[in-house]
């Protein structure tokens, strides 16, 4: 008995030339492509507030309760009359408003990545950072309702802002970009935080100092000098200080400058942060 032995056949590999070769690669989005993709995000975080009515709570009850609270409760007792508190209340129940409302910014985003959306998102061929501006730009929507809604509560119970028609735009322009730059703080906790509980918390220890240590509700000379200093410091007395020369006198400030210049520092500093945590997420 004879054994053969199997031989495997000499294998020709074709040689291919490297300069054909095109690597395959994730095509990035151009930035036209990109803002388009951010405003369909924007669209979606709409739809969900549409068919979630909740979500609208502190847009729509809370400056009418806070205004009429405040106003017909400490009015008295501040300024001798609710007519005399409302040019000081008025502007800080915007500036109320607005950090309230942003900071459902980062809760919603946690919940988000909890329920594994962004993971979805993660298959479908569109910019990274997307998923994350989008809300953002749909929150100032939300901002913009808010502060409406607070000056119209003031007018009906007989605030009269000085500064006219333009000081009151001004100053309802000025608490929407407010609004939106200190949210990039709470979307930057809703990224590093494990749950949207512990986002929640967090936020209230940020939101009750910045508001309630400021001069939102009392004049700053009212209060004990180191609190006082800390008053001055706070980036939601500028903010406040600049609505109130905007709503009552119509005039731009070094208050109108440095609101302004805080806003631009807080979205140099933590709008970077978030996306990179967000980055990291995905």
């Amino acid at each position: 008995m004879t054994t053969r032995t199997m031989t495997p056949a000499t294998l020709n590999p074709q040689r291919v030339d490297s300069s054909t070769v095109v690597a395959r690669t994730t095509p990035r989005s151009s930035l036209q492509e990109t803002w388009v993709q951010i405003l369909a995000m924007a669209w979606r975080a709409l739809k969900k507030m549409r068919r979630k009515p909740e979500q609208f709570f502190d847009v729509l009850i809370q400056p009418l309760l806070f205004t009429a609270m405040f106003a017909f409760i400490f009015g008295g007792a501040i300024s001798g009359s609710v007519s005399n508190y409302l040019p000081v209340l008025i502007p800080g129940i915007l500036a109320q408003t607005a950090l309230t409302v942003c900071m459902a910014t980062g809760v919603q985003l946690r919940e988000d990545m909890d329920k594994g959306v962004f993971d979805r998102f993660k298959s479908l061929p569109i910019a990274r950072i997307a998923p994350l501006a989008g809300p953002m730009i749909a929150d100032l929507i939300r901002y913009g309702i808010a502060s409406v809604l607070t000056l119209v509560t003031g007018l009906l119970i007989g605030y009269r802002p000085g500064g006219g028609v333009l000081g009151c735009v001004g100053g309802v322009a000025l608490t929407v970009i407010a609004g939106w730059s200190l949210a990039w703080i709470f979307a930057w906790l809703g990224t590093m935080a494990r749950s949207a509980q512990s986002v929640q918390g967090i936020s209230m220890m940020i939101m009750f100092p910045l508001t309630f240590l400021s001069n939102a509700f009392v004049p700053a000379e009212t209060l004990p000098g180191w609190l006082e200093a800390f008053v001055k410091v706070n980036p939601v007395s500028h903010v406040v200080s600049a609505v109130r020369d905007l709503f009552n006198d119509g005039a731009v400030t070094a208050e109108v400058g440095w609101a302004v210049i805080g806003c631009v520092i807080v979205v140099l500093i933590f709008a970077p942060l978030a996306v990179r945590s967000y980055s990291r997420k995905m």
